[in-house]
């Protein structure tokens, strides 16, 4: 037996496997043009046969696009965007599409390299959680469809699906409030996107809207996007405010490191502490007591930028941005009762 690399079954192998012309092996597999249907499904059998499969790469730059789409997001390891890839995976899939899914770990330079490398394989289209508007200008310039989700980064134009972050922190808020809290914290990660902005301006607005006065120094920021630095600020914060009531997790990476920090200190929850948090993830519901959250439906939000993105696709490109709100939803569990 050769030890050399097997040759890869061409179309022309193809082509005199069916006894017919290289052309007609294209037009058969590749959809472009008429072929008789008796002779389509002799060419795709004889394919079958040998192995043969088509060359993704060379049919993109022949069309100047592919049938793929390149989604890039800031933590698979945070359930939340990992939830988000599987909806738009889910609608991709149906369609005939085929996602590329790149993390840029909220790094800004790695995500202008994965745009550079999706320009570079002509995908059809881009769903992007941006961390900067550079990304999303480069994308436009080249031509290629974009889809902001979750927040926009630096413009306001173009197609978008996004979470109402403030409403979503409002709602968390004023059940806080309406249970009798008044000393509660916010721990947060960041500001500068409209996710952190929006859920900063909401807690502020439940307060002012229940007449309650907010204490700045209750708002905490972690020092990272990890668990452990939220873990970090949930000590320091609680060392500093021993009055504190109840916390509110401005997402769930956070509400992990502070569940972490209470449990270490064996904080009674609800008793001693309320906790709140936003974006449910499987986790919250399966601890005792169950996290109090807000939910948006994370693999239905998925599923519906990539319905926006194929409506793009599929001849809407002179139609205005199409820009979806996702309705948060208030989750209430045991780990939010009353202030003792």
């Amino acid at each position: 037996m050769s030890g050399g690399v097997v040759r890869r079954p061409t179309g022309a192998d193809v082509a005199r496997e069916a006894g017919v012309s290289p052309s007609t092996v294209s037009r058969a597999l590749n959809g472009t043009g008429y072929t008789a249907p008796e002779v389509r499904e002799r060419v795709r059998a004889a394919a079958a046969r040998i192995g043969y499969i088509p060359d993704a790469n060379a049919r993109s730059l022949r069309n100047r696009s592919s049938r793929s789409v390149g989604v890039l997001i800031s933590d698979l390891r945070n359930p939340f965007y990992a939830d988000l890839a599987a909806g738009i995976e889910q609608v991709l899939r149906a369609a005939g599409y085929h996602m590329i899914l790149v993390n840029d770990d909220g790094n800004a330079e790695e995500e202008l390299l994965a745009v550079q490398t999706f320009a570079a394989m002509r995908v059809s289209g881009v769903i992007i959680t941006p961390v900067s508007s550079r990304s999303v200008k480069s994308l436009r310039e080249h031509g290629i469809n974009v889809v902001q989700a979750d927040r926009r980064a630096g413009t306001r134009h173009g197609d978008a699906v996004l979470g109402d972050n403030e409403q979503g922190a409002e709602l968390i808020t004023e059940h806080l409030l309406g249970l009798g809290h008044r000393r509660i914290a916010l721990l947060i990660d960041e500001t500068k996107w409209t996710t952190g902005a929006g859920r900063l301006a909401g807690y502020r607005a439940a307060h002012e809207a229940a007449g309650v006065p907010l204490d700045e120094k209750l708002i905490s920021f972690t020092t990272s996007f990890e668990a452990e630095a939220a873990r970090g600020a949930t000590a320091e914060l609680l060392g500093a405010h021993p009055d504190v009531t109840a916390l509110f997790a401005a997402n769930n990476v956070i509400a992990q490191g502070a569940f972490q920090e209470i449990q270490r200190r064996r904080i009674a929850v609800p008793r001693k502490l309320s906790l709140a948090a936003y974006d449910d993830v499987p986790w919250m519901s399966m601890v005792r007591p169950g996290i109090t959250t807000v939910t948006q439906h994370t693999v239905s939000f998925g599923k519906r930028c990539a319905e926006v993105l194929l409506n793009r696709l599929d001849g809407a490109a002179e139609q205005e941005p199409t820009i979806v709100h996702v309705q948060p939803e208030l989750v209430v569990r045991a780990s939010t009762a009353p202030p003792r």
